[in-house]
């Protein structure tokens, strides 16, 4: 490191480092010798770092004719290019700088959000790959076939002519395989074939037809698809067809020889319309993008789209980085852009819908937003503002039908019924019991998970709640039956464990468990319903259970084929899930976040009711929705059983614009953290000041503790700023970071559009 100053100089370059320490949220200056003369670009270099020269990662983001004014200070050498790294293209770099700026957040760190994991990239990009039995016929009973490899070719065996030959992919995921090995084992010993992929008769996928509504939106977005960006909000009750006018908007996209990116809030989603994707664009080639798969194939994704091998990408909010170039994409769908999920909970907080429109913005094409419960914010910005072009698909597609809904005051119902307080109240009970009788399926929503919310003393003198040591907030207990206790008590903010007490441990009192999560609520109909084999026939689906995409894949392939008979499950089973079978939803709570402290209470309420409501009336029976709530007029459950979207949005914006709070009004909220509940207090007021200082038309609300005062052993206050506009806040936000006013403070964390409140 001592020659770090010696090495002759040719060039320099603006690196964005990976780490958090470039005030102004842009690049640092450095040196580069002859060796990397011909360093490019997006390519990832090794630099040293801080006095004691420590090598970190960065990305170079410009080259530089001359370097910029050091005031006497030596400029340091690059070490050496990453050789195993993926080049970023400029685009992403550009989108990178406005994120950084945006968000408040360094742009190096912001760069590696964008890149897939490091490893090692094998193979290529998933390429659909058609197989069939080999003729003749082998015998796969041998002994040095597997058992997985038997069950390979006995289910090909089974397949009736026209459902032959099938995708290798497809294969794998019908029969809940680890991965393709035992399939390409069978090809390799030749009992299985590689086919040309199979063609309709009339040589084109088939396509439903569109109704009018269809075809006008359609024909509206296909009219702009060669002018230039612009943003448009498809607002379609649930089982409308929204996906079929993706389809045909990416048809159109990829015939011009562009790219589609289609967003979706979920991983679980993806199998969903990845098999839509590969049966209507069977000669395209589609790669997904998400968490959920491997990095080898992550990486191979990124490889294959840098070399315009790919014309469709899907995937969850990271897809929207896909290494396209500007010139390549031609259009960009965020489905469900209302979902919560496409938000990042960590550094840097950026929003997937956001970025996706201002990646619209930098490539010059269309961006689409599609949803039933559009965000307050994609309203406001087609109705009030006109920045997007409202579409409206008004009614359910041909051969689907609207399920009857019944809102069920559960107050009244526990007065009137003599049994035991159970989840399910009788009215649901009786529907949950007729639908089975019938062999329907039937998905009941609790949005809370665990068995007991929390747990408290029984003896009214006493008081005591069982909370975390850490964090402000109770325990909730998680059943397991080996335990001696019968289960454990969970931390759902710091994920911390504790054993269940066998009494109180003031007065050695009994403990009541109470409140319902889905555990509980899995429990009880295992007891109503015996005949259901848990696991099997009742399955329950949230955070607890979910594990791997292939766990999720294996849920929704058992609930098509009508193995499952009742799911239990929390949000995600309300999102974007066509299943036929469902003939009855059960919203077991409706208020389970009605009444939390945050403005965006009704509307995640509204969302929620009327998206799950949507899960039903998709076959042959009409559907039924029962919601079980103690608001029963409260306007958000009962315009969510109603489907009456409008309504809603337009009370819920008047009351957002008196109070001003967004979308009439921007919004950041700035969490300042530390151990010591009297620095974080002090602090809080000293960021008041600074920014009260800063020459910005915003509102400073605050400092305040936050709902959650204490998360982790760490105490939590904020401050709220306002602003009329986002160029506003963002102007404000970052002439406070350049004046220094986060540094020599607890540590800061800045949420720009925060979702959440706690």
């Amino acid at each position: 490191m001592s020659d770090l100053f010696a090495l002759e100089t040719i060039g320099w370059v603006e690196v964005a480092v990976d780490a958090g320490l470039d005030a102004c949220g842009q690049g640092l200056t450095y040196a580069i010798d002859p060796e990397l003369r011909d360093v490019r670009v997006g390519e990832a270099v090794l630099v040293p770092l801080g006095r004691r020269n420590r090598p970190v990662r960065g990305w170079v983001v410009d080259r530089l004719t001359q370097p910029p004014a050091a005031g006497g200070a030596a400029i340091k050498h690059v070490l050496s290019r990453i050789d195993d790294a993926p080049r970023l293209p400029e685009e992403l770099i550009e989108l990178a700088r406005w994120m950084a700026g945006y968000y408040i957040t360094s742009l190096g760190p912001t760069l590696a959000a964008m890149l897939p994991p490091r490893g090692t990239a094998t193979g290529t990009a998933r390429a659909r790959r058609w197989i069939q039995l080999a003729e003749p016929a082998h015998d796969n009973k041998g002994p040095r076939l597997g058992a997985s490899q038997v069950r390979i070719l006995e289910h090909l065996g089974q397949l009736p002519p026209d459902q032959l030959p099938v995708e290798r992919h497809s294969l794998v995921q019908a029969l809940h395989l680890r991965d393709a090995g035992g399939v390409d084992r069978l090809l390799q010993r030749g009992l299985l074939v590689e086919v040309a992929a199979p063609v309709p008769v009339d040589g084109t996928p088939q396509r439903p037809n569109l109704t009018s509504a269809q075809q006008l939106v359609v024909e509206s977005i296909s009219a702009v698809l060669d002018s230039g960006f612009s943003s448009h909000l498809l607002l379609g009750v649930t089982g409308a067809g929204k996906t079929e006018v993706y389809l045909r908007l990416i048809e159109k996209v990829v015939q011009a020889g562009r790219a589609a990116m289609v967003l979706v809030p979920e991983i679980m989603l993806t199998p969903q319309t990845a098999q839509r994707l590969e049966q209507r664009f069977p000669k395209h080639r589609i790669a997904v993008l998400h968490s959920g798969i491997s990095v080898a194939r992550r990486r191979a994704a990124w490889q294959a789209i840098e070399a315009g091998q790919i014309d469709i990408v899907l995937g969850a909010r990271s897809a929207v980085f896909a290494p396209f170039t500007n010139d390549q994409l031609g259009l960009i769908v965020v489905d469900e852009e209302h979902d919560a999920s496409y938000r990042q909970d960590s550094t840097p907080r950026y929003h997937g819908r956001d970025v996706a429109l201002r990646r619209a913005q930098l490539a010059c094409c269309p961006v689409l937003l599609g949803s039933a419960t559009p965000s307050m914010e994609s309203w406001a910005n087609a109705t009030v503002h006109a920045r997007h072009v409202l579409h409206r698909l008004p009614d359910r597609a041909p051969g689907l039908t609207r399920p009857s809904v019944r809102i069920v005051d559960r107050m009244a119902e526990r007065r009137n019924d003599p049994g035991p307080q159970r989840s399910l109240g009788p009215t649901l009970r009786g529907a949950l019991e007729r639908t089975l009788d019938r062999g329907g399926q039937a998905l009941l929503l609790l949005n809370r998970r665990g068995w007991a919310t929390f747990i408290a003393c029984k003896r009214r003198a006493c008081g005591w709640v069982m909370r975390c040591d850490h964090c402000d907030t109770s325990l909730v207990f998680h059943r397991k039956r080996s335990l001696a206790a019968g289960g454990t008590l969970k931390c759902h903010h710091c994920l911390s464990q504790l054993r269940m007490p066998d009494a109180c441990p003031l007065c050695r009192g009994p403990l009541a468990r109470l409140g319902e999560g889905s555990q509980r609520l899995e429990d009880e109909i295992a007891h109503l319903h015996p005949e259901l084999e848990p696991g099997r026939h009742l399955v329950r689906l949230d955070l607890d259970t979910r594990g791997s995409g292939n766990r999720v894949q294996a849920v929704m392939d058992d609930l098509r084929s009508g193995t499952i008979r009742v799911l239990v499950g929390t949000q995600m089973i309300a999102k974007g899930l066509d299943l036929p079978g469902i003939q009855l939803v059960g919203v077991v709570d409706a208020d389970t976040a009605l009444h939390l402290p945050d403005f965006r209470a009704a509307e995640r309420t509204f969302q929620l009711v009327a998206q799950v409501a949507g899960r039903c009336g998709r076959g042959a029976v009409p559907g039924k929705v029962i919601i079980q709530t103690c608001c029963p007029e409260d306007p958000a459950i009962e315009l969510a059983s109603k489907e009456q979207f409008e309504r809603f949005a337009e009370m819920e914006l008047l009351q957002r614009t008196q109070a001003g709070l967004p979308p009439a009004r921007r919004m950041a909220r700035v969490i300042l953290e530390h151990q010591d509940l009297q620095r974080v207090r002090e602090d809080a007021h000293t960021l008041k000041q600074r920014l009260a200082g800063v020459e910005a038309q915003w509102e400073i609300s605050g400092p305040a503790p936050c709902p959650v005062g204490r998360i982790a052993g760490r105490h939590r206050w904020q401050l709220e700023v306002f602003a009329d506009d986002a160029a506003h806040l963002s102007a404000g936000l970052q002439q406070a970071r350049g004046q220094q006013a986060f540094v020599g403070l607890a540590s800061i964390l800045v949420d720009v559009d925060p979702l959440q409140l706690q």
